[in-house]
Order: C-alpha cells, then sequence, then structure tokens
C-alpha cells in the first residue's frame, strides 16, 4: 500500500478546556504545514490540498473548536481570538517551528492573525480569502443598535434546531448548492466526514449553530492593517474572481503586507482550494519553492 492511499490519524489536544480535534497526515520530520478551515467547515476539507504536499511536508489540519470533531464551546465563544488562542496551544504542543500556514477564509484570517502575532514562528502564509469582509460591506452603526442585534441573535441561535436530513443524498444536496463549482465527488466527501448520523437515522451537520454568530463588535480595519504589517515572512493572498470577495489590491488592503503576492483565481468562487484546485497548487508550489 502506498502513502497515497493512507489517510491521516486522528489526535486531540486542549485549549481553554476544550478538547480539540486534529489530522496528522504523517511525514514527521519534513516542515510542518498548518491547514485552518473556514467557518462551519472541518479538517478533511484539505484532504484533497493534504494528499498533494504530503511528500513535501508534514501536514496537520485541525478542526476549530465548534467544528468537525472538536468540542463545542459552551457558552458559544466564538470570536477571532478564540480560535487564534487555540491554534497557538495546538503549535506550542507540536513545538516544530517555523512552521507554514495555509488558511481559508475565516482560517486564512485565524493564520494571519497568528502570524502577526508571533512573526518569528512562521516561515510563509498562504490566505485564501482571509482577509475579513469587503470594506463595502462593513456598515457603520451606532454601538447601542449593534448590541441589540447581537442580543437578539443569540436568542434566536438559542430556539434554532439544527437542520435534519433524511438520508445522507439529501445533505450532499445542500453542499452542492452552498458550492455549485463542487463535483459530486467533492461534495459527498466533504458532507461523509462534515455530518454525522443521528440515532433517529437522519443526518445532521457537525458545526455548533452558535459559530454563525456575529461580533457586535465593528471590524477594526487600523487594528487588522496594523497586524498584517507586523508579518515578517512572504504572504500569498488568494481569491476567487467568483466569490464574493473583493479584490483587495483594488480595494487597498493588500497595502498593509509588506512582503506579498497576490493573484486572481478565475473560474473560482469562495473556496478556490476546491473550484480550481490545480491552479491553486500550481501557486502554491511556486511560492513554498517546489518544483512543479
Amino acid at each position: 500500500m502506498t502513502t497515497a492511499l493512507i489517510g491521516p490519524t486522528s489526535h486531540y489536544y486542549y485549549s481553554q478546556r476544550l478538547k480539540l480535534h486534529y489530522v496528522d497526515w504523517g511525514n514527521a520530520g519534513a516542515p510542518l504545514l498548518l491547514l485552518v478551515h473556514g467557518g462551519r467547515d472541518h479538517a478533511r476539507n484539505w484532504d484533497w490540498v493534504a494528499q498533494a504536499l504530503r511528500d513535501d511536508f508534514h501536514i496537520i489540519a485541525p478542526d476549530l473548536r465548534g467544528h468537525g470533531d472538536s468540542q463545542w464551546s459552551i457558552g458559544g465563544s466564538y470570536a477571532l481570538i478564540d480560535y487564534t488562542l487555540d491554534i497557538a496551544q495546538l503549535l506550542a504542543a507540536l513545538d516544530d517551528y517555523p512552521v507554514t500556514i495555509i488558511g481559508h477564509s475565516m482560517g486564512g484570517a485565524i493564520a494571519l492573525q497568528y502570524t502577526a502575532t508571533y512573526p518569528d514562528r512562521v516561515a510563509k502564509v498562504v490566505a485564501i480569502e482571509g482577509l475579513g469582509p469587503p470594506p463595502g460591506m462593513i456598515k457603520e452603526r451606532p454601538a447601542q443598535e449593534r448590541m441589540r442585534y447581537w442580543v437578539r441573535e443569540m436568542k434566536d441561535l438559542a430556539q434554532r434546531k439544527p437542520k435534519r436530513y433524511p438520508n445522507l443524498d439529501e445533505a450532499v444536496e445542500r453542499m452542492r448548492e452552498a458550492n455549485p463549482h463542487l463535483s459530486e465527488e467533492q461534495a459527498r466527501h466533504l458532507t461523509v466526514h462534515g455530518s454525522y448520523r443521528d440515532e433517529d437515522g437522519t443526518y445532521l451537520w457537525k458545526f455548533d449553530n452558535y459559530t454563525r454568530t456575529t461580533t457586535p463588535y465593528l471590524f477594526n480595519k487600523n487594528d487588522a492593517a496594523e497586524l498584517w504589517g507586523g508579518i515578517t515572512c512572504p504572504v500569498l493572498l488568494l481569491r476567487g474572481t467568483d466569490s464574493w470577495a473583493s479584490d483587495p489590491v483594488i480595494d487597498g488592503r493588500a497595502e498593509a503586507f509588506r512582503k506579498y503576492e497576490f493573484h486572481n483565481v478565475e473560474g473560482a468562487g469562495h473556496w478556490v482550494h476546491h473550484d480550481r484546485l490545480g491552479v491553486f497548487l500550481g501557486h502554491v508550489r511556486r511560492f513554498f519553492g517546489l518544483t512543479a
């Protein structure tokens, strides 16, 4: 049996008293590569990327708190700072620096925040649409209004029942609705690892509904620019042209980085690494200095 046929092994660690899960693709002794998924996703969404890069790196992919096979946060604390702390705890446990990081969406934001906090611990970082909401989507509203909206949102989530699917096929169809670029094979793989079968035979998503919450505090553009400006390693920014995310060069956010490379990926939506895997891997391999 070749290593290409062998999947990752499961492991656990603790952060803020939560038992958190990650998968390890082996190849210990090679440079460490951390793959950080986005919101309401899971570690196994990286399987195609991990299989392509496992010969060059020791790959670790965590399930963020409230996602995949990691414990849910009682009280619903799912802020960017909490996720970043969890990643810091994981990397401290592994104690293998410098690390290379790839993050998608919220995972990209986490990767950049960690790298900005500990710039000497990261060799290179890739952020797939990880700069937060486009400037045009940030609405300035009074603090009182934002707090009332957040309280109302939390009350609504307390009453929200998880969606149940009568069979796996219907859950797969929902996955394809969320990302029409996915093939049937991709959607089924992501659904199998991102859902579970309950005792009554129905399927539910693994993520905690409280991960849907949004902070009542506005996205601080000044803090973000200051953090990004503190990153000393090379940064690769990627965006799908079919995505809702804006071009960071055009909107000016890329200017905050000292050493960055940016690419728009044609024909890709928000999940660039799923929608155009070959193109994504080409950019990543060149950025990492690997042979094609």
